[in-house]
Order: structure tokens, then C-alpha cells, then sequence
């Protein structure tokens, strides 16, 4: 990958919990065949790991790529397939899930939805426009993992999140439509969030590493680049496609 941006850190460096690795997904958005590869890298990595490996992935694994059912389809079985089955999985929602979620459930007419991506999704479970036909088509199991979905993961210093978190709130006491949507003020913030926040929503070219948080979404259904951070002690490191 490029050189990866970054800044001086003013405080201690942060850690995860010891004797445990962390590996944290961006935003997938619909590319299963940059998930696959990308999971077939982490599974390789992962085999000098310690007992404790944790894979939290960062919401958006719908809209926009071509195979958002596929990609539904692989997260909610991978507890089933070696060496995950040994990993501690933790999937956050995404605000793209979101829409999704309303559209289905008759709450909007979805015109937001398919206007960010959503008629793509809709193709790759070869449903029409209409909530009716999608909510038939679409698996009950592919349901209720997206409902279940978290909004948040803490490992130690580190908290894990989709878009962000809005500065001067405790990471407790977040609101979900911070959580799913907030940009700016989150992004403009210099101020420690009592976490480094790790987070997706708004793309970078590369990893973007600051003092108070870490952007991972690469664009991969754009740039074929779908990137990991990796996480042991106070050490960080990236994987990508």
C-alpha cells in the first residue's frame, strides 16, 4: 500500500487487552471477492496469533459492489468455517444496513436507500424495486443478522465503530445516528474521544492514522483495495487487498 498517513501520538501509545489480536475490516460494500481474499490473508496471518483473535468488521457490506447477498451470505456463516470458528466475531452495522433495514421493513420508501447504492443490492438477491418483492427475496437469516448487528466493540484503548462518535459525549452514552452517520464534527475533533476510534464512512486513499482515531475505509468498491488493521499490544499494522 502507499505510505500511510500519520501523526506524532502526544500520549502513551494505546493497547489492546493482552495476549489477543485484533483484526478489524473496513467497509466491504458489496465486494465478496475482496472479502474472500482479504479473509484468506487474515486466515494466514492469523496462524502465529495468540489463543484470544478477535475480527470485527466495520459495517457497509452492502450497496454499491456487485454481490452485497453474497457478502451477507459469507459473514453470517463464518463462525462455521476454519479458523474463524476460533475467532471472537464482532459485526457492526453500518448506516448502509440501515436503509436497508427500513426499506424492508416498509419504514421509508427507500428512495434514499437505492439513491446510495441500494438497486445493486436489490440486483444481487434479483429483487425489484418494490419493499413487498425485496423483503421475499432477501433470506430471513440475512434478516436477522442485520438486525442483530452491534453498534459499537471496545478492545482496551481501542473502540470500534462505523462512521464515528460525536465528541464531548462518553463512548456510553453515544447515540446510533452518531454512530451510523456523523462526519465532520467527528472527523474535525482533536480531542480524545477516550478511545482511539476505529472507523469507516468517509473513504480514504490510504489508512488514515491520527492521535484520536483510525480510518480504514479504503474504497474497495471502487479501488479494489479492501484493508484490515491489525492489532497486538501497542502494536498496529495494516493488511489489504
Amino acid at each position: 500500500m502507499n505510505e500511510i498517513q500519520s501523526r506524532d501520538f502526544t500520549t502513551q501509545a494505546p493497547c489492546v487487552p493482552e495476549d489477543t489480536r485484533v483484526y478489524a475490516i473496513g467497509d466491504i460494500h458489496g465486494r465478496l471477492d475482496l472479502l474472500n481474499r482479504l479473509l484468506d490473508i487474515i486466515s494466514e496471518d492469523a496462524a502465529d496469533a495468540p489463543q484470544r483473535k478477535v475480527l470485527v468488521t466495520l459495517g457497509d457490506y452492502v450497496d454499491r459492489g456487485p454481490d452485497s447477498a453474497g457478502v451477507i451470505e459469507r459473514l453470517s456463516n463464518l463462525h462455521w468455517n476454519a479458523p474463524f470458528d476460533k475467532f471472537e466475531l464482532r459485526f457492526l452495522k453500518g448506516n448502509h444496513e440501515l436503509l436497508m433495514e427500513h426499506f424492508l421493513e416498509g419504514r421509508d420508501d427507500g428512495r434514499m436507500w437505492l439513491g446510495c447504492g441500494g438497486e445493486q443490492t436489490l440486483k444481487s438477491y434479483g429483487a425489484n424495486w418494490t419493499a413487498r418483492d425485496a423483503a421475499a427475496r432477501v433470506p430471513e437469516r440475512h434478516r436477522r443478522f442485520i438486525a442483530q448487528l452491534s453498534l459499537m466493540h471496545r478492545e482496551g484503548d481501542y473502540a470500534f465503530a462505523h462512521a464515528g462518535v460525536r465528541p464531548g459525549v462518553d463512548l456510553e452514552h453515544q447515540r446510533a445516528e452518531d454512530i451510523l452517520w456523523i462526519r465532520a464534527r467527528f472527523l474535525n475533533a482533536t480531542r480524545n474521544f477516550g478511545a482511539v476510534v476505529v472507523h469507516g464512512h468517509t473513504p480514504v486513499d490510504v489508512p488514515d492514522v491520527l492521535d484520536n482515531r483510525i480510518a480504514i475505509d479504503t474504497r474497495a468498491w471502487a479501488s479494489g483495495t479492501l484493508t484490515a488493521l491489525v492489532l497486538e499490544g501497542k502494536e498496529r499494522r495494516f493488511l489489504s487487498t
